[in-house]
This record gives C-alpha cells, sequence and structure tokens, in this order.
C-alpha cells in the first residue's frame, strides 16, 4: 500500500468515526400541521400554543418540531403533510385540527408509512384499524364515547324527540350517525335534522324548521367557535328545550363569542375541562391539572383549553413511546426507526393524560374509556361539573 492510498484510507476512516456517533444521535422530527387560522382556529391556536410545553429532549435524544398552519383547509393540511415527510423528513406527524383534514391526512400515513397522531375526533380517522389506518392514532374522545354520555343524560331529563343541526362535513355526519344509534337506545327519536357550514353567518333557515318539529332537545354538532351561530339563534327565537352540544365546544372562546346564550347548555368533555372540580380520586385529574399549571403559567390563568390538551396528550403519546423505539436499533429518520415509533405507540398502556388514560392496542388507536369524559353544564357563563348526569 503506498503512503496516498493511506492517507485515503486514513481520511475515510476518520469520517466513518465522526458520521457514526452523529447517525447515533440523531435529532427526532415530529411534524405538526394544524389551524392556526380560518375557521378551526380557535382550536388551532391552543394546539399551536401547546406545542412550546412539549419536552425537547427524551432518552438522550434531542426533539425538534416543525409547525405548519393548515388554514383548517384539508388540501393545504394534506400538501402539509407530504412537505414534512419528504422534505421535513419527519419520523411522526401530528394533526390537523379538523376532522375532513385529518381524514385527508390518512392515506398519506399508510403511503409513506409515517405514524401520524390526529387532534380530531371523528371515529373514522382511526376505524376500522386496517390499511393506511393501521398507522395513524388520534387524541380526541371518539365520538361514540361522547354520544353514549349524551344520551345518558337526556334519558335522565326526560327528552324523548331530538333536533339536530350539525356541521356539512364529516364531524357532522359523523355525529348524526352516532347519535341517531345512543338516543335509539334509550328510546330518543331524532324528529328533525339540519346542516350548516363553518363559515355560515345565518343560520335562521334551519333553526325555524328545527323549532317547528317541537323536540324536547337539540344538538348542536359542530366544533370551535362556529357552535355558537346555531345556539344564539335557537336562543334569540325562543327555543324553551334543552340544548346540547359536543365535545367540539368545550372551549372558552366560545363562551366568549356566546355569552350569556350559552348559559345551561350541557355537553360531554374531556376532564380536563372541568379539572379542579374533580375528585381527587378521578383517574384523569392529577395529570390533567399537570398540564393546566403548565399552561396558564405561560398563557395566564384562565386559558386552558381543552384541544390544547388533545396536542399535550399527543406529545406524551410520542415521548412515552420513543424510549421503546430506540431500543429497536432504528435510527432518527429512517423508515426502521418510524415502523418502531407506531408500534411502541400501539403498545402503550394505562397512561394517565390530560383527557383520560390511553391504553391502545392493534384493534384500538383511541384508546380512551369512559374515564375520557365528563358531563359538564355552563352556569353563570363558567363550565359546571355535573356528576349526576
Amino acid at each position: 500500500m503506498n503512503i496516498n492510498s493511506s492517507i485515503r484510507l486514513s481520511i475515510l476512516a476518520g469520517a466513518l468515526a465522526l458520521a457514526l456517533p452523529m447517525a447515533a444521535n440523531a435529532q427526532i422530527k415530529v411534524g405538526i400541521t394544524i389551524s392556526s387560522t380560518g375557521p378551526a382556529a380557535s382550536l388551532g391556536i391552543p394546539e399551536r400554543n401547546t406545542v412550546s410545553l412539549l419536552p425537547t429532549e427524551v432518552a438522550g435524544q434531542k426533539i425538534e418540531y416543525i409547525v405548519l398552519d393548515d388554514g383548517t383547509d384539508p388540501t393545504v393540511a394534506v400538501k402539509n403533510m407530504r412537505k414534512l415527510v419528504t422534505e421535513d423528513k419527519v419520523d411522526v406527524v401530528v394533526g390537523t385540527s379538523a376532522s375532513p383534514g385529518s381524514l385527508a391526512m390518512v392515506d398519506v400515513a399508510g403511503e409513506t408509512k409515517t405514524p401520524m397522531i390526529s387532534v380530531a375526533a371523528n371515529a373514522s380517522i382511526v376505524e376500522p384499524v386496517e390499511g393506511a389506518r393501521e398507522w395513524v392514532f388520534k387524541t380526541p374522545q371518539n365520538d361514540q364515547l361522547m354520544a353514549g354520555a349524551l344520551a345518558d343524560a337526556m334519558a335522565k331529563q326526560g327528552v324523548k324527540t331530538l333536533g339536530f343541526i350539525g356541521y356539512s362535513d364529516a364531524y357532522g355526519e359523523g355525529w348524526l350517525n352516532v347519535m341517531t344509534a345512543a338516543a335509539k337506545e334509550k328510546g330518543i327519536k331524532v324528529v328533525a335534522t339540519e346542516r350548516y357550514g363553518r363559515t355560515d353567518t345565518s343560520v335562521t333557515g334551519q333553526v325555524l324548521k328545527l323549532i317547528a318539529a317541537k323536540p324536547d332537545g337539540i344538538l348542536v354538532a359542530g366544533s370551535g367557535t362556529p357552535v355558537a351561530l346555531p345556539q344564539r339563534e335557537l336562543k334569540s327565537r325562543g327555543y324553551k328545550g334543552i340544548m346540547y352540544q359536543t365535545h367540539g365546544a368545550a372551549n372558552n372562546d366560545v363562551l366568549r363569542v356566546c355569552g350569556k346564550d350559552c348559559n345551561d347548555m350541557i355537553l360531554p368533555a374531556g376532564p380536563l375541562l372541568v379539572a379542579d372540580q374533580l375528585p381527587d380520586s378521578n383517574a384523569v385529574k392529577k395529570s390533567a391539572l399537570e398540564y393546566k399549571a403548565k399552561y396558564e403559567a405561560k398563557y395566564g390563568e384562565g386559558t386552558i383549553n381543552t384541544f390544547g390538551g388533545h396536542m399535550w396528550d399527543a406529545g406524551l403519546l410520542i415521548s412515552t413511546a420513543i424510549p421503546s423505539a430506540l431500543k429497536s436499533g432504528g435510527k432518527p429518520g429512517t423508515a426502521e426507526f418510524r415502523k418502531a415509533l407506531r408500534d411502541a405507540i400501539e403498545q402503550i398502556k394505562d397512561l394517565p393524560a390530560s383527557q383520560g388514560v390511553f391504553t391502545m392496542g392493534p384493534k384500538d388507536h383511541a384508546g380512551f374509556d369512559t374515564r375520557a369524559r365528563v358531563m359538564v353544564k355552563v352556569v353563570d357563563g363558567k363550565w359546571t361539573y355535573q356528576p349526576d348526569l
């Protein structure tokens, strides 16, 4: 071997020695697309705020969060996800805020074999767990879980007939299906159904039809501040029945926009919304108060929001799964690591979070049971825990 060859080999050996530690300490990348603007902004803003509270190092690995805004546009959500996966080389994607966008992202997760954690509610995002959905998880409670709680409350309040007005998209349709089934089990008949858009400015026609049907109660199936539109219109038109909302309305901005017209409305919500009112025996109280304390320390007292909690819980799933994924031998930035991370999330058991206790499995990528719901009522403009509903 001549001197020049020896020099070249020495340089190569040195380069490999430098490269190996770098590969071992490769940074984990978490891609996030949320609706910081558009109709779902009241969901996306607290989710974005929560990212700054997530851990930046787990098991000796640095974590980088790349956050994009999709403007509540499903097409942009898909575009953002493709960018995060192909250009930024993320190991997992979180998002998006609204169900239509999350549903559109599912195929990208399956196609690119990238684990995805949705912060939207529709059950069809993760059910059934097959095909592309094998790569998808979510942190909000399934619609069925919350519809069951609503049906129980309606039965206790003597409701026999129900009116329904929901979004004219996947969120509204999903809720109509699960609420109709849950109501039927309790002997409650849905007597009128109406739709409205997230960006609509009037629902007068729909409200007049609902009132004409004279239901004992009316459910508004929407999310974020647009839920205030039918709520206020029904009150202004003199509707005297019981007003119900979904957990999509569990948002302080809804109370701000809706004002006194939100008083007495009833909804199921994650325990985070009324965490300080829960008994100490509640399995979620401690973990919910931990997130609340961190969020309000940074953003101010009273700023806590259940939608931010969904992002916190997504971060908790990821940070819990990382040590197991690293033990697989796969390195961050590789297909092997993404698969290991997916597998580790699926194996999480009995993990208290801000909204419930996660127990994932091959057939359950939502992971919540009845500990993830409480019933609340708006009393004098404040969320109030209702243990008897």
